[in-house]
């Protein structure tokens, strides 16, 4: 009880206590590719690329020339994964812990501090193109939560809807995509429909290129978070990668992907920017947890992605959900060809972003990043971090540990039931990548090295009670 009580002080203070200082004098541009539904297996660099139909030059290179982490975390579903990512906050703390399902307000409330709100304090221009999935109503589109302009769908899934018997009765609105600037109301760009999901990676490869060509004659830095829709089921590869590879369509699609990569890297060589830029490639979610061949599906074939040698799909508990590709490069500062292993969140990009360019994290409210930025610039082995909690919607499933996970609930698949354990099953990640084989028995210690982190995370909600899901503006906690 005395480690718990030690425990829950030290989580309190530490939320009120962080800090970030600028690594460099100038400022770095920030692109951030974030890529839908991409397995950990898929790259070149973590093994896939010819396996998988073509090789991904552009993706290996940004490994090549930087950073690559083959241990770099997610939440299992997309909401929560990209509400982490953007706030440094897991997605229960401010009510985005799971898909929204049933319409209405959801996302992220005004009094969240986004990445962008953070680099934008200090001095950045910027702009989002691509997957949003934060809110989609006025005043939680992008352009109200830090970006000067973007151009956004809410996800992929509403493209298939048309294709579906009864839909077509409901007289429901048009599934459209959103565009707009800051302090102006967003509206629509066009429908978002089959025909345009093939073709819309490709127009927001060209809008990013195009804010980096603006935006590199002039004073301030710029922020391009470019969302990409791939690799999401409804998989539809564009006309002009279409039967390009020969190996089918999951094989164009990532020659598609690969090759925009390469277009956005260009782009910034181009302008001369290339070497003050950093540029991150990581994705939301694992690899779609789809009925492969079911007809109860969509008419559109389903492909199923690969997370190499982990079990599993977004919507799980498994590696294959929480694990993604990762590389980020900036030359000259994150040595060319390095790796780790160590433990590293989404969570962490926010306070390691502000580190880089003299940001700051908010210190009135529970923050679960960790600054990273002595691991990135190669001035330390290890993470800063040891684990991660592993949640599933607002439930806790267990926790993560180094090359460790204890599991208190588990389950193989959206489709599948949830087991939940009278005692923890112990995972040995490095041995079993799989985790099927529970080594509860002799390894109890390692439960008592993991769990203190969950005390720590629970202790933080009883003066900071989450968010509830679909709050509307203005939210302000209880406790201010």
């Amino acid at each position: 009880m005395r480690l718990i009580l030690l425990l829950s002080l030290i989580a309190t203070l530490s939320l009120f206590s962080v800090t970030t200082a600028a690594h460099a004098d100038d400022k770095p541009n920030v692109v951030f590719i974030f890529l839908d539904n991409f397995g950990w297996g898929e790259p070149g660099f973590n093994g896939g690329g010819i396996i998988r139909g073509t090789p991904t030059p552009e993706m290996d290179a940004l490994a090549a020339e930087g950073l690559r982490l083959t241990n770099f975390n997610v939440e299992a579903q997309c909401t929560p994964s990209r509400a982490a990512t953007m706030t440094g906050r897991y997605g229960i703390r401010s009510g985005n812990h799971t898909v929204p399902l049933g319409g209405g307000v959801y996302g992220l409330t005004q009094w969240e501090v986004t990445m962008a709100e953070m680099l934008k304090d200090v001095g950045y221009d910027t702009a989002m193109y691509g997957k949003w999935h934060l809110g989609w109503s006025e005043g939680r589109y992008p352009s109200s939560q830090g970006f000067d302009e973007f151009y956004a769908v809410e996800t992929t899934d509403v493209t298939v809807w048309p294709t579906l018997s009864g839909y077509a009765d409901q007289g429901m609105e048009e599934n459209v995509v959103m565009q707009g600037v800051a302090g102006e109301p967003a509206t629509a760009a066009r429908a978002y429909d089959l025909e345009y999901r093939a073709e819309i990676d490709g127009d927001l490869t060209e809008k990013a290129i195009d804010f980096i060509n603006r935006k590199s004659g002039e004073d301030n830095p710029f922020f391009v978070y470019l969302a990409y829709t791939q690799t999401h089921y409804p998989n539809i590869a564009a006309k002009e990668f279409d039967g390009a590879t020969g190996n089918g369509v999951w094989a164009d699609i990532l020659l598609q992907v690969d090759t925009y990569i390469g277009r956005v890297n260009q782009a910034l060589e181009d302008a001369g920017v290339a070497d003050n830029t950093i540029v991150i490639f990581t994705a939301d979610n694992g690899p779609e947890a789809l009925q492969v061949g079911s007809s109860n599906v969509s008419p559109v074939p389903a492909v199923q992605g690969i997370a190499g040698p982990w079990r599993g799909t977004l919507f799980t508990s498994l590696e294959g959900s929480m694990r993604v590709p990762f590389a980020i490069k900036w030359p000259g500062k994150i040595p060319a060809g390095s790796a780790s292993n160590g433990v590293v969140h989404s969570m962490d990009l926010f306070p390691t972003l502000a580190a880089f360019a003299g940001g700051s994290v908010p210190k009135d409210r529970p923050f679960d990043g960790i600054d990273q930025s002595a691991l990135f610039l190669g001035n330390q082995d290890s993470s800063n971090r040891e684990g991660v909690i592993v949640y599933m919607g607002s439930q806790i499933f267990g926790v993560k540990w180094n090359d460790w996970k204890v599991m208190f609930k588990e389950n193989s698949g959206v489709f599948g039931a949830t087991e939940t354990f009278d005692t923890p099953r112990i995972y040995n990640l490095l041995n079993d990548p799989h985790e099927r084989d529970n080594v509860l028995f002799p390894y109890t210690w390692v439960a008592e090295r993991a769990m203190p982190q969950l005390y720590e995370h629970a202790a933080s909600f009883k003066e900071h009670p989450p968010i509830p899901p679909g709050t509307p503006d203005p939210y302000v906690p209880a406790n201010q």
